[in-house]
């Protein structure tokens, strides 16, 4: 488990391919305030857990330039491996051992649950979820998220696959609480038969069974409810054997990723379409957002990693806002930062300055992914966008409103 104290005074952290963190002669002192997170480095979430190490970045610049009551944010960061177990353990280490009044964590929808249910429920600790988007979450208010609720991606999975033509499909979801929760909203909503509706393994090294399961349905579209390796995996099976000719795929936000397209074959997902959370791109403070991180980083950012951001301006200014810095004092005011009631603000300089004279509910934090305005689930108002696979590359369409 990669274990380690990053501030952004001297933060120089690299992350290899197998996960491992270097910092050698990058840590500055240890003054000003820790929090916690709780993130994807390594395993199959691990091209999230990537962007959001990045937002993550940014946002501590941002805090860090302006400061934090007079001092500095500091993260202490675990790696949840992908896994529940290891996040649970992780998430343990930083309350338990080193005392964090906040945790930002994780990617997986069952990770941020475990983390939650098993560490953070019944103690004073402030708990956001950076990426999670199971609906199961909903039923936990005080587990507070910046990726929207999974349930209105759900429905309009549905919605996109009947609109389309299709009136049987095949679901294949990976067997965590992410998977079980989607692939149940989907087929409370979907129209037409859901003829095959199992859930696969994380991590296979075939699903040669669950494809010919599929194949076996006889229905015209099969929808993939999964991480990116899995779903590699599938496609490349899938299209070994030939079954993309029959059928049209359809996916969700984690089966979208330049590392699936480069470790498929091209065609092997031509005309697979998706539904995937999506950032405000018109706003002002995105657009800003996405022109730092492209000279930062030399690539466009994803709304994962805007959620990262997100979510530690978030917690910033909770902190800035509370009387102390104690879980409870911070949890009092966490939401109130966020609501519509208060004044726009869309940096942490902006809320700081208007905080000297005024208190949490003067703030709405308007975030780069766009409005927070966390309700009394703890979730965020939803903003998705329709993808296709087309020669090999991602195209975008339209946008949905939740």
């Amino acid at each position: 488990m990669v274990r380690q104290n990053i501030s952004r005074r001297a933060f120089c952290a690299t992350v290899g391919a197998a996960g491992i963190v270097s910092v050698a002669g990058c840590l500055g002192d240890d003054d000003g305030y820790e929090i916690g997170m709780v993130d994807s480095i390594s395993g199959s979430l691990a091209p999230y857990g990537e962007r959001n190490e990045r937002g993550m970045e940014l946002a501590l610049e941002d805090i860090n330039a302006a400061g934090l009551r007079g001092e500095e944010l500091s993260i202490i960061r675990e790696d949840d491996e992908s896994t529940e177990g290891e996040a649970v353990a992780a998430a343990d280490k930083l309350v338990n051992q080193d005392g964090v009044p906040l945790v930002i964590g994780s990617v997986g929808s069952g990770a941020s649950m475990s983390i939650h249910d098993s560490v953070v429920d019944g103690t004073d600790v402030v708990h956001i979820s950076q990426n999670s988007t199971g609906a199961v979450l909903t039923e936990r208010p005080n587990l507070l998220r910046i990726s929207p609720s999974g349930a209105a991606k759900g429905a309009a999975l549905a919605d996109l696959i009947s609109d389309e033509g299709h009136d049987s499909v095949a679901v294949s979801w990976i067997n965590n609480d992410y998977g079980d929760s989607l692939a149940t909203v989907f087929d409370d909503s979907f129209a037409g038969e859901v003829a095959y509706n199992e859930p696969h393994e994380p991590e296979g090294s075939s699903y040669r069974g669950e494809l010919s399961d599929m194949a076996g349905s006889g229905v015209s579209a099969w929808l993939f409810i999964t991480y990116a390796d899995e779903v590699t995996v599938m496609v490349n099976e899938a299209y070994d054997q030939g079954y993309y000719e029959d059928v049209d795929y359809y996916g969700a936000e984690s089966t979208i990723a330049d590392e699936i397209l480069t470790n498929t074959e091209p065609g092997s997902q031509n005309g697979l379409t998706g539904i995937t959370e999506a950032a405000s791109e018109d706003q002002t403070n995105y657009q800003n957002f996405e022109s730092r991180f492209e000279d930062e980083y030399g690539e466009s950012p994803t709304v994962w990693a805007a959620y990262a951001y997100d979510a530690f301006l978030v917690s910033a200014i909770a902190i800035e806002a509370a009387d102390e810095f104690s879980g409870e004092a911070i949890g009092e005011v966490v939401r109130d930062v966020t609501r519509p009631e208060g004044e726009d603000v869309s940096t942490f300089e902006e809320a700081k300055e208007l905080l000297e004279d005024g208190g949490p509910d003067d703030i709405n934090y308007q975030g780069v992914s766009g409005p927070i305005d966390l309700d009394e689930n703890g979730d965020p108002p939803g903003n998705y966008r329709i993808y296709r696979v087309e020669d090999h590359e991602y195209v975008w369409g339209d946008y949905i409103t939740s």
